[in-house]
This record gives C-alpha cells, structure tokens and sequence, in this order.
C-alpha cells in the first residue's frame, strides 16, 4: 500500500514537473523583426490547435464552438437581444474570449479566414463572429459579404473622422512661377539649325 502511494506520488510529480519544464521550455516571445513576425504568422495559419486549444477553419466551425461554449440560456437570451446590443453586450465576455481562445492578434487560421473575407482588426473579427451567431440563432442569413463590407466601411469612416480631427504642426504654402516670368538663360536656347548649302554648278 505505501508502495503504491510512493508510486502514485512520483508520477505526479514527474508530470508536474514535466509539464513545468515544458512551459519553461517554450515562453512565449513576440517577434523582434517583421520577418519574423510573417514567418510564424505562415506557421500558425496552417495549424488547427494553438497553445492546446482547438482552431476553428471556417464561419460554420466557428458557429459550432460557440454552441459548445454556451449553454441554453445564454443561447435564449443572446437570440432575445436586437442585433444593434449583440456586440456592446458580449463583446467584453464571449468576444475577448475568441480574441485571445483563436488568437485573433498573433494570427489563426480562423483570423486569417476572416481576413480573406476582409475583416481585418481583432476586434472586428469578434463582433462579427458575435453577429453570425445572433443570425445563426434567429435562423437568418448570415450574409458574409454584406457583413464584412459593414466592418471595412466603418474602419473607412473612422479613418477618416481621424485624418479630418488631426492637428496641423506646420503648414507651408508654395507657389509656382508661371514659365513666362523665368528669366530667358541664352546659353540653355537651343543653338541654330546650320543653313544647307546650295550646290553651285562647277563646284
């Protein structure tokens, strides 16, 4: 009996401690370079788990694991909200969680599936998720296209809400001279076509 508790004890210990040295082994580390930074993005995209957790590879995968991360209540209240509350609601809770769950930020192959359909910021990327399956639960057309043009429109407008609130530093006016008023430079005029001699009889 104390033998088999002795053996019980050394086998935790030894996944404890592997599972320790294997997370020592591997910290995480964020690029140093843009290079780098593509290199493990291309080596992430084509994987289906990271840090453990399983990748969705499309919306309807997405849609399923979301099932499995709520349960029938929070399914019953989410399809009870009007779409406009869906993202300020769950944005925070649900929404994080696949920002940092999918790696949205360091790159998935599920952001980069969104990123193809021309969501490109993480947080977008979670509200459109939050959105498909508020239609998905109202047994509604997602509309993929339709949905990813409302994200790249309002990127668009806050951008430019931006650039039209932007400070000015400095500001300098220069005008150009009309080419009438420049100085005539002789030695730039181009020189004279020399006359054709006329061939005399005789010569």
């Amino acid at each position: 009996m104390i033998v088999a508790f002795r053996l019980l004890c050394l086998l935790v210990l030894s996944s404890w401690a592997g599972g320790l040295a294997h997370a020592q082994k591997e910290p995480y580390r964020p690029a140093d370079t843009e290079e780098e930074f593509l290199r493990r993005y291309q080596e992430r995209i084509k994987k289906d788990r990271l840090n453990g957790v399983y990748i969705p590879k499309n919306l309807d995968e997405a849609i399923e694991q979301l099932y499995k991360w709520t349960d029938d209540a929070q399914r019953r209240r989410i399809r009870a909200w009007p779409e406009d509350s869906v993202c300020i609601r769950l944005h925070g809770s649900l929404g994080q969680k696949m920002i940092f769950e999918w790696s949205f930020y360091e790159g998935s192959r599920l952001s980069h599936y969104l990123r193809s359909a021309g969501v490109t910021f993480p947080d977008d990327m979670a509200d459109f998720l939050l959105l498909a399956f508020h239609r998905h639960l109202n047994s509604r057309n997602i509309e993929v296209r339709q949905l990813a043009t409302h994200f790249k429109e309002k990127r668009r407008q806050e951008w430019q809400e931006r650039l039209r609130k932007r400070e000015v530093i400095y500001r300098e006016v220069r005008r150009r001279p009309h080419p009438d008023s420049l100085p005539f430079n002789s030695d730039a005029a181009p020189e004279a076509s020399p006359q054709k001699r006329t061939a005399t009889k005789g010569q």
